[in-house]
This record gives structure tokens, sequence and C-alpha cells, in this order.
């Protein structure tokens, strides 16, 4: 293990000897300039440290036996999870939940269920782990206990795609005949609540439906304007729309998504492993690539 860190160190240090070619691309601060004040040392020690912690973490997810669990989702929040054109439950999600099993050995069954509904069933212990882009919150850890984040996406303003009344979320804001989907207690919700309006949460310019997909419909067919959500979910349902939606406005904030568990389950640490693993190998990456990049909507 001594020799993996001197040869991770030994590789980072050549890094700085190629000019030009990754530095200020990778990182913000140009590590191997001059002028940069820390010591350079260090800092590859640094990466070279973390990345032998991925390394030693990624070498230690467990064999769980063939243990069945129960996974609960929504299927309505592509690209993450969602039904394709031939009726088949697909999705980032599913790729990454079927990955985690085949490396801890789990047997995975799929429910479905409603985003109100998800979070206190699997608080219940109905089901072992619960996945529909659930941003992780500290009100939520209340209820149930959340993996190590698997996808980091920003907020967006989804709209018709011939909208001209407004472009960002002051000019929303300040047109009282405008109206908003959200499902209650999402984090849209609260940002359309403390970031977009008044910080009221009983608005009545904010309409509440049981799903997403819901009041996407309702957008669609003019019922209301505007539905906020993370970028990659916005993104997935403004390609499949033929021009029928657009995003306008600026990014709203971040937010990390996780997977949910009842709280104190046995399954949170293998997970967490099989995900670093995951990370440290190049499999999320290529996720990114396929359902971000490469995969069409509606085909």
């Amino acid at each position: 293990m001594r020799i993996l860190f001197l040869q991770i160190l030994s590789m980072l240090g050549a890094f700085c000897a190629l000019p030009g070619l990754w530095r200020g691309v990778i990182v913000r601060q140009p590590l191997c300039d001059r002028e940069f004040t820390m010591n350079s040392t260090a800092i590859f020690a640094g990466f070279a440290l973390a990345a032998f912690g991925t390394l030693a973490q990624a070498q230690t997810v467990p064999d769980l036996g063939g243990r069945e669990i129960v996974v609960v989702t929504e299927n309505a929040y592509p690209p993450l999870q969602f039904v394709d054109a031939q009726g088949q439950a697909v999705g980032w999600e599913y790729d990454a939940m079927a990955e985690i099993a085949k490396r801890l050995n789990l047997k995975v069954t799929y429910e479905n269920t409603s985003w109100d509904a998800m979070i206190p069933a699997v608080s219940g212990g109905q089901y072992n782990i619960g996945m529909t882009g659930i941003t992780i919150r500290d009100d939520r850890k209340e209820q149930v206990d959340f993996s190590e984040p698997y996808m980091r996406s920003e907020m967006v303003m989804m709209v018709r795609g011939d909208e001209t009344r407004f472009a960002d979320a002051k000019g929303f804001a300040a047109n009282a005949d405008l109206l908003m989907a959200a499902q209650p207690g999402t984090t849209p919700f609260y940002v359309g609540v403390y970031e977009v309006l008044d910080g009221n949460e009983a608005n009545p310019r904010i309409k509440m439906f049981e799903t997403f997909g819901a009041g996407v419909e309702a957008l669609k067919s003019g019922d209301v304007d505007l539905v906020l959500t993370d970028g990659t979910s916005g993104a997935g349902y403004v390609a499949a729309s033929e021009g029928k939606l657009k995003i306008v406005g600026e990014k709203l904030g971040a937010e990390d998504f996780g997977f949910i568990f009842p709280k104190g389950s046995d399954l949170v640490p293998p997970v967490n492993a099989a995900i670093a693993a995951m990370t440290a190998d190049g499999t999320t990456a290529a996720l990114d690539r396929k359902w971000f990049l490469d995969y069409k909507m509606g085909q």
C-alpha cells in the first residue's frame, strides 16, 4: 500500500512537468505555477492521500451474500428514473442501483410510490432504499438516513417554449397573474417560496401537485406558468418536449442527491463504499455521459 501511495505521488509530480496540459483545467487554482504560494509538495501529498484513501475505500466493498432488498422509486424524474417509450423503467438511478447491487451482491426488487409517501414509507421500514433524486437536507435526516451524495445538481426554471412574459425569477415574482407548480415538501417548493416568491408557504400562486410529472403536464397545458426542477431533470424534459418547454433565467442554487434508508440501516456503509468505488473507477462518470449527454429522451 505504501508503494501505491508513492506511485500516486510520483504521478502527480509528473503532471506538473507537462507545461500547460492540465493546469487551470481540472482545478481552479494552477497548482504548478510558481506564483502559487502554498508548498507544492504538501499539495501533491494531499491529493495523493485523497486518492489513496479513495482507492483503499474502493477495495473494501463488502459481499452481502445475495441479500434481498426492496428499492422504491417514483418513475417520474427523467433522466434519473422514468418509463421510456417502450414502457420500461429506466434511468441513471436504475443503472447506478444495478451496479451497486452487483458490487455488493444484493438482489433488488423495485416498487413504486408517490413522492409524498416515499420518505414516510422508507422511514417506517416499508422499503430498504428510496431513490428519486432526493435532496440531502437536515430536516429529512430526522426521518431517514442518507447515503453519501451521488450527484450534485442545480435548480432551474422550466417554462413553456413560447413563454415571453418573464425570463427570470424576478420577472416571475413581479407578475401576480403567474402561477407555479410544486410538490409539497420538496426542494423546488421551498426554493419557489423563499428564493422566487415572498417567503409565504401558503402563497396561492403555488399550485400543489401529487407528482412532478403532473406539474409538468399542467405547465404544458397552461394551467401553471413555471416549474422549478434540478438541471438534470429539466434538461431531460426539455429534450423530450420538441420545443414545447425551455429553461430560462439563472440557476437558483445547488443541491446534493442521496439514496434514503430507514434510520440506523446497516445498508448505508456498504452502499457508500460502492458509491465511492464507482466514483473512483469512472463508473459514475460513464453513467453521467450515458444519461445526460448520449441518451435521447422519447426514443
